[in-house]
C-alpha cells in the first residue's frame, strides 16, 4: 500500500509541475527583405455592386415563377424585399446574401409541390 501511495504522488507531482510550466513561446519570424510581404486582393466595388444586382434580378425571376405556381413561401418574399432595400442602399454585402437566400427559398417551394398535400 505504501508502494502505491509513492507511485501516486509522483504521477499527481508530474502532472502538476506539466501544467504549471509555461508553455512553449512563439516568435514571428519578421519577412526576409527581399521578399513582398502577401498582400490580400482588394474587392472591386463596382463587380461587387453587378454581381448583388445580377443576383437580385435571378431572386426576382425565381420568386415570380414560385409565385405563379401558387409555391412561394413568404419568408422567400421578406427575403427578395430585404434584398431590394439592401441594393437601393447599396449595401451590396447584405443585398447579395439576401437575393441568394431568396432564390433558395423559391426554388424550394416549386420543389414543394412534387410532394403529395396530405398522405
Amino acid at each position: 500500500m505504501l508502494e502505491t501511495s509513492r507511485l501516486w504522488r509522483a504521477v499527481f507531482g508530474a502532472v502538476l509541475v506539466g501544467c504549471t510550466s509555461p508553455g512553449p513561446q512563439v516568435v514571428d519570424a519578421p519577412a526576409a527583405p527581399g521578399v513582398p510581404a502577401v498582400v490580400a486582393p482588394q474587392r472591386d466595388d463596382a463587380a461587387v455592386a453587378e454581381e448583388a444586382k445580377a443576383l437580385l434580378a435571378q431572386a426576382e425571376t425565381d420568386v415570380q415563377r414560385a409565385r405563379a405556381k401558387r409555391a412561394l413561401w413568404l419568408k422567400a418574399w421578406e427575403e427578395l424585399l430585404a434584398a431590394r432595400r439592401a441594393v437601393a442602399s447599396q449595401d451590396n454585402d447584405d443585398a447579395i446574401r439576401y437575393a441568394k437566400h431568396a432564390s433558395e427559398l423559391a426554388q424550394l417551394g416549386l420543389e414543394q409541390l412534387a410532394y403529395p398535400a396530405v398522405k
